[in-house]
């Protein structure tokens, strides 16, 4: 029930997040042009991601899942929590992030460890999280999680 509820808050708030908020401009590439990218690279792994779950890229949110994609982290509700958590501890500041977190504590107390963990992980990161990622696609993602420090366990 209550992955349902935090399942529905962000179908609800998706769209005005993406209009408001979001100032970037949208990546406007399809998951088959980041399939052509190099096997190793980011490019080739969110487009991996994005086929492996059935998704297709979000105007404005294509950084959200290059974050699944860099830390391995799954989709599930308290995944998706997790990860929140993991960019707090990088430094990442948001509205959103912020609802998210207390939402999902208030709603998985019993996943607090795992959420404190994650923040932990993301503070021992070098600071990534503002990073122009369109950019670096054709970068080895291996190279990008060493350089920063990214810790791949955020579960």
């Amino acid at each position: 029930m209550r992955s349902i509820l935090l399942e529905i808050l962000y179908e609800w708030s998706k769209i005005p997040y993406q209009k408001w908020f979001k100032k970037e401009d949208p990546w406007d590439i399809p998951v088959s042009q980041l399939l052509r990218y190099p096997q190793t690279s980011l490019g080739f792994h969110l487009g991996s991601f994005l086929l492996q779950h059935d998704f297709t890229p979000q105007p404005k949110l294509e950084n959200h899942d290059v974050f699944h994609v860099l830390t391995k982290t799954g989709i599930t509700v308290p995944e998706e929590i997790s990860m929140q958590y993991y960019l707090l501890g990088n430094g990442k500041k948001s509205a959103y992030l912020y609802t998210v977190i207390f939402i999902g504590t208030v709603l998985y107390p019993d996943k607090f460890r795992v959420f404190r963990n994650a923040f932990k992980q993301g503070r021992n990161a070098y600071s990534f999280h503002q990073l122009d990622f369109k950019k670096l696609l054709d970068q080895s993602l291996d190279t990008i999680r060493t350089t920063f420090l990214i810790a791949t366990s955020c579960k």
